[in-house]
């Protein structure tokens, strides 16, 4: 609905920044308090420190931060490439019955737990002929599951908006279809290809319910160790290391943005 009057923008400008500090800005910015806070027995924290900060970046907390970053760029990239083939086959698929079964395969992970998926991967990969429980792999290949349905949405809505007069004067032009795909389709895809990226990557490094299925001790995401951390009574050092995580995931998502800010120029 379209509000015309001053007044009426003003009223819902008010009403959104309302909710949104309620629901947004006022959790985050208890977290980043907590992970300053030495004590807090009243509605504000009684006394402050930089100490949670500091046991933010010992040796644990950056291996779990490393691990989550390696984990998330490697899921993010499988789940792109997967997603965007996915989309480009079920625009290509000419029957609905073949359509709707690609999109229900790929949507499939999100529509159940992600505790299940886990479960169904460690049961799976747990005996021959190929052994995967125990190792970084399959951390990696839960991630990549989950994350590929939101690359597959992404990519696919982009694809049905690109205006089919490219390809065909590209082919009119004796263009091959493999050069019409990585000359002309896929660069008209690029900025919804860094978007789905950037989603993949976000969901990833806070992924918890099916990493708890899967994971060794040698590969460790940080979410896991947040909550290790929670689970022994340090809220305010967990509060601290997943702010330096939604920091650093922050900036990644900058970079990203950034990048599908000139592929729209482009």
């Amino acid at each position: 609905m379209l509000l015309y009057t001053r007044r009426a923008q003003r009223i819902a400008w008010a009403v959104f920044a309302f909710f949104f500090l309620l629901l947004f800005g006022l959790p985050f910015g208890v977290l980043v308090l907590a992970a300053f806070t030495r004590q807090w027995n009243g509605a504000f924290p009684s006394s402050y420190t930089l100490s949670n900060i500091t046991a933010a970046f010992h040796t644990d907390p950056l291996d779990g931060l490393e691990t989550s970053l390696i984990t998330a760029l490697l899921s993010s990239a499988i789940a792109l490439i997967v997603g965007t083939w996915a989309a480009l086959a079920v625009d290509a698929v000419r029957h609905r019955a073949g359509k709707t079964l690609i999109q229900t395969v790929f949507m499939l992970p999100i529509a159940v737990p992600s505790v299940v998926v886990g479960l169904a991967l460690l049961v799976a990969f747990s005996q021959g002929p190929v052994l995967l429980n125990g190792t970084n792999t399959i951390v990696v290949m839960a991630h990549a599951i989950l994350v590929t349905a939101y690359a597959f949405q992404q990519v696919s809505a982009a694809v049905t908006r690109l205006d089919p007069a490219y390809e065909q004067a590209a082919a009119s032009l004796g263009a091959r279809p493999y050069y019409t795909l990585l000359r002309v389709k896929l660069p008209l895809l690029l900025p919804a290809l860094t978007g789905s990226l950037a989603l993949c990557f976000a969901l990833s490094m806070g992924e918890l319910g099916a990493t708890a299925m899967v994971y060794s001790a040698d590969w460790t995401t940080l979410p896991l160790r947040i909550y290790a951390l929670d689970d022994r009574g340090h809220q305010f050092v967990a509060a601290a290391v997943t702010t330096v995580m939604m920091t650093i995931t922050l900036a990644v998502l900058l970079v990203f943005s950034r990048i599908r800010t000139r592929a729209n120029y482009r």
